[in-house]
């Protein structure tokens, strides 16, 4: 037995079996909910309107009752709102998906630092010209091939792919034994094609982050880029944070197949997208590189990421592996290669490796610090001498989960917010210059610094009641900032930022600068040289706000550098550079790893650490001055 279901305002719709979740039909039917915890009622963004068949839904349960009331403030509960996340449905519904409730076209960070590579890929094509067999000369043609590649270029020893064996003979023939072969790390014949065929051979660097997944097709003869791809995580459907996935793939029998196949699907939509873009075939592709935090990495791979979600936190392998395409699904010439970068340790992965071989501190006099802002914010500090590494749990508060009116670097989120010291009043810029819908990453830092600026909240985190505005208010006892009131918002509600939503601010750039100033502590320096600011996130954050709330260690402005999507650039770097692999490894073993969750040190950092900007303000002695340098310049 199926009920229908349709969703306003697109008008999707679908049949899905009696007892299915609101959420769970959405994903099918290709609705885009927010549901950032992941279906574990704890963030509450996945409220719905039911129009038609309030009848036929589950009872509400307490917790969702709760989030809702929280949510809808002032609105009632019997205006039919519910959480798709955990609504079960047992005959016809209509839902209104309402403004607040809708993902938006994710912004996605492309670009990234540019490092001079030496043009060295694993994958080379050579022509050859083969003499004919003969009853006289009756050599197996691969044997045949073999000879000639032996005497031409010094090659032995090399195997053969099933599928480029199966294809070879009629290649030949069909070519007049010319022909152009593609060898793999000079071991292994991927493909025989008929003819000259060695100006052009590709690839594709995949940088799979846990909300953006973006690919970079390559010409391996010169190193360009010549298309660019990217799209949401598909499995952002299944929780905006990686724990959340990993949860699901434990809770369920097909989680793990589920979360696989859809970051597959994903990644060959980017290669059909990027092959039309460059006018290719996907056949051309003779090898992708793959860069990803560890449970990316995991998941990507079908591995079990069970046990990296408990202590010790020991991933099933850190070198670096080499895969067929066709045995992970992926549709590229069949005889190609998936190269998966190395993991450092537990939560360091194959990510942050990327970032230090396209950024390379480890060839640096001066003391670097460098860290990937994100719900896994990794950090690694040090220089030629010595590095060291450590995993800062976050949060998702940065990137817009946990905050009431938080979302993605979407259409109409409040990407930029100055505040007025004397009126208090705020201007704010959006993105796409449309009504606001909620408030983004790069907001969220502003809005922090910008409270304690201008002395809304206090060094602690706490609202200061006794400033003299309407926008500063308690509702239900909770101390708030109205950033936009309703009738300027795209939603009908004032948009703010409470007191909670300060607390988990303070939560996840508490966690992030107390990992840097423990590994400063570790290597015994006091402040560092420069700080490098990895991720499409940290590209977007206003440098002078991140040193206003202590998000870095204090320097001065110009030493903050954003180099973009780095991972990116190292995907794209190991995919041309054979030199560049090697390095990958020998560097993710070298990097010495910090388990800030065992450290004795950690829960007092963290303590200090969750002070504006902290502490101990000894270790911001120019706190003042980067204070004034925050004028009122135009957002």
């Amino acid at each position: 037995m199926e009920c229908k279901i349709v969703f306003q305002p697109e008008g999707k719709r679908g049949s899905f079996p009696k007892g299915t979740t609101i959420l769970e039909a959405a994903r099918e039917v290709g609705v885009d909910i927010e549901a950032i915890c992941g279906g574990k009622l704890v963030c509450g963004k996945c409220m719905v309107v039911i129009e038609q068949g309030a009848d036929n839904l589950s009872p509400m349960v307490e917790d969702e009752k709760r989030l809702l009331e929280k949510r809808l403030a002032k609105k009632s509960i019997k205006e039919n709102y519910r959480l798709a996340c955990v609504t079960k449905f047992y005959g016809d519904l209509v839902v209104y998906v309402p403004e607040e409730s809708r993902g938006g076209e994710q912004v996605i960070l492309k670009e990234g630092v540019e490092l001079p590579v030496s043009i060295d890929p694993v994958v080379k094509k050579y022509y050859v010209e083969l003499s004919k067999p003969s009853l006289k000369d009756d050599l197996g043609d691969f044997e045949r091939l073999m000879k000639v590649l032996k005497e031409d270029y010094g090659f032995e020893n090399l195997s053969i792919d099933y599928e480029a064996l199966k294809k070879m003979p009629d290649v030949f023939r069909e070519a007049d034994w010319k022909v152009t072969v593609s060898i793999w790390n000079d071991r292994e014949i991927i493909d025989v094609e008929a003819g000259f065929s060695v100006e052009d051979s590709y690839g594709l660097a995949i940088d799979i982050g846990t909300t953006t997944v973006v690919g970079y097709l390559t010409n391996l003869r010169d190193g360009k880029v010549v298309a660019v791809d990217s799209m949401m995580n598909p499995q952002v459907s299944f929780g905006e944070d990686v724990m959340s996935r990993i949860t699901y793939a434990m809770q369920y029998e097909d989680g793990l197949e589920k979360l696989n196949q859809k970051i597959i699907e994903g990644i060959n939509q980017i290669i059909k997208n990027v092959c039309e873009k460059a006018k290719i075939k996907p056949e051309q592709i003779s090898e992708v590189t793959i860069v990803g935090n560890t449970g990316m990495h995991h998941i990507f791979l079908k591995i079990n990421p069970k046990h990296i979600a408990i202590a010790p936190y020991i991933p099933a392998l850190h070198a670096s592996i080499d895969i067929k395409a066709r045995d992970l699904g992926l549709n590229i010439a069949k005889g190609g290669y998936v190269h998966v970068l190395p993991i450092e340790a537990g939560w360091v992965g194959a990510d942050n490796v990327a970032v230090l071989i396209a950024t390379e501190p480890y060839k640096q006099d001066e003391m670097w610090l460098i860290i990937d802002i994100g719900t896994n914010g990794e950090i690694v500090l040090g220089n030629k001498e010595r590095l060291i590494s450590c995993s800062a749990a976050a949060g998702p508060a940065l990137e817009g989960a946990h905050i009431k009116f938080g979302m993605r670097a979407a259409t109409g989120a409040i990407e930029r917010i100055r505040i007025n010291p004397e009126t208090f009043e705020p201007r704010y810029k959006t993105i796409g210059n449309t009504k606001p819908r909620g408030i983004c990453g790069s907001g969220i830092i502003d809005i922090a610094s910008e409270l304690y600026r201008v002395g809304i909240v206090k060094k602690n985190g706490r609202f200061n009641l006794n400033i003299d505005t309407e926008r500063v208010r308690e509702v239900n006892g909770i101390p708030e900032y109205v950033i936009a009131w309703k009738d300027e918002t795209a939603i009908g509600q004032d948009i703010t930022i409470t007191q909670q939503d300060v607390r988990e601010i303070q939560l996840a750039k508490g966690a992030m600068c107390a990992g840097a100033q423990i590994l400063m502590q570790e290597i015994g320096v006091k402040s560092v040289d420069r700080v490098i600011i990895a991720g499409a996130f940290g590209n977007y954050i206003d440098k002078i706000s991140a040193l206003i709330i202590g998000l870095v260690p204090e320097v001065s402005v110009d030493k903050i550098e954003s180099v973009g999507n780095a991972a990116g650039v190292g995907a794209r770097i190991a995919l041309i550079s054979k030199e560049k692999r090697e390095e990958a490894n020998k560097i993710a073993r070298k990097v010495e790893h910090i388990k800030l969750a065992v450290h004795p040190r950690f829960e007092k950092e963290f303590s200090m650490a969750m002070y504006f900007p902290h502490m101990d303000r000894k270790r911001y002695p120019r706190h003042e001055e980067i204070l004034k340098l925050r004028g009122e310049e135009v957002v």
